[in-house]
């Protein structure tokens, strides 16, 4: 029997909820791609049908508009348009968002943005990194200073994610600037009609070219006191930390189905593709190296799943989150290289998903934290 990476936490109903996603990307993503490549973003459209027909915030309570599903669902999404080489929608972000809302913010605040979220009226982002902060992010300078009786924000983000198409940001700030990571905090900034705030350009990557990654910019940006995220001052490192499993299972999950989206890729190809009389398939080295892929695909399977469930469960610890991100991005890395050179001269061409998923994936070792950060973490708990 052909080899097959099968879930371990699929069931009956996520196979059902699975059909419609992938009809769904086939018929309304995967045709407009290119476009949305050459555009740098895949517009608002997109996310309001995604969220007509529930593919957004598919764990958040029903209660607030969402799914009321468990994160498997939100894995099935991912791994569907990881798997084609699908980046435009960064609904991994503007689910991340939604959980802050969900786990650290006021009930008003839940009530209010989940639903807008859910439903694509509101596409989220987080802004964090600045141009002098990265991974150290007590080092942000960014300021949100209480003055009539909200707050005014000022200072700049770059590599936001979703920046260019967001309606609500979560700006982490410094309200205490004297304090530190203690007087950190999370503001909420609507987007629409918002004096002081602009979008700067979408940045030109390597890879995700349908993503919008944007710089933002915020001049005395003025936003009421109840736009600080769970009402109090100096939370904003807690709130950060405390969802980084969330986040960091992500990037495990994309990134092992963009190995299998490459595997098959290759399997597809070499079979097909005619070398000395032969297909390419047929030389020893080209099936020793695509049995080498798909054995670490099977043991990163078999670690990825095991998070997911943890996951689900409420036992997942950031360090097992932390190899999680650490293992599968490295390998990722490894393992398309491998499939990208099984394509030879068209490997290198964009037209060819491989090519795609290569350039991809050079970033799942930098944003989520650095791969440089993860080992830290990990070795803090040995």
């Amino acid at each position: 029997m052909p080899i097959s990476f099968e879930r371990s936490w699929m069931d009956a109903d996520l196979a059902l909820y699975q059909d419609t996603v992938v009809r769904f990307i086939e018929q309304e993503m995967q045709p407009h791609d290119e476009a949305a490549r050459k555009r740098g973003h895949v517009g608002q459209e997109i996310w309001r049908k995604a969220g007509a027909l529930g593919l957004l915030c598919s764990d958040i309570p029903e209660t607030y508009g969402g799914g009321g599903g468990d994160f498997r669902y939100e894995a099935v999404l991912y791994e569907a348009m990881a798997r084609r080489g699908l980046s435009g929608m960064n609904s991994s972000v503007h689910s991340i968002v939604a959980h802050y809302f969900l786990n650290h913010g006021t009930e008003q605040q839940k009530a209010y943005y989940l639903p807008k979220m859910a439903s694509g009226e509101l596409v989220g982002a987080i802004a964090m990194t600045e141009p002098g902060a990265g991974s150290d992010l007590q080092g942000i300078r960014t300021t949100a200073i209480a003055q009539d009786g909200g707050y005014r924000i000022n200072g700049s983000k770059t590599f936001i994610s979703n920046g260019f198409l967001a309606g609500v940001v979560l700006v982490v700030c410094k309200t205490d600037p004297s304090q530190g990571a203690r007087g950190t905090s999370i503001l909420i900034v609507e987007t629409q009609d918002c004096p002081g705030f602009q979008v700067g350009r979408v940045l030109d990557k390597m890879g995700m070219k349908a993503q919008d990654t944007s710089e933002l910019f915020f001049d005395n940006v003025q936003v009421p006191a109840g736009q600080l995220l769970g009402g109090v001052e100096g939370q904003g490192f807690f709130q950060l930390m405390a969802d980084l499993p969330y986040e960091r299972t992500i990037i495990g999950v994309s990134g092992l189905a963009a190995m299998e989206g490459a595997y098959e890729a290759a399997l597809a190809y070499t079979r097909e593709r005619q070398a000395f009389g032969k297909s390419v398939f047929d030389f020893q080295n080209t099936r020793f190296k695509l049995a080498e892929v798909a054995t670490q695909i099977a043991v990163g399977r078999a670690f990825v799943d095991q998070c997911v469930q943890r996951l689900v469960d409420g036992s997942l610890d950031t360090a097992t989150a932390s190899m999680a991100k650490l293992w599968v991005s490295e390998t990722q890395g490894k393992v398309i290289d491998e499939c990208l050179q099984l394509f030879g001269g068209y490997g290198y061409m964009n037209e060819y998903l491989v090519a795609r998923l290569y350039t991809d994936a050079r970033i799942q070792r930098i944003y989520g934290g650095t791969n440089e950060i993860m080992k830290e973490v990990i070795a803090r708990n040995l």
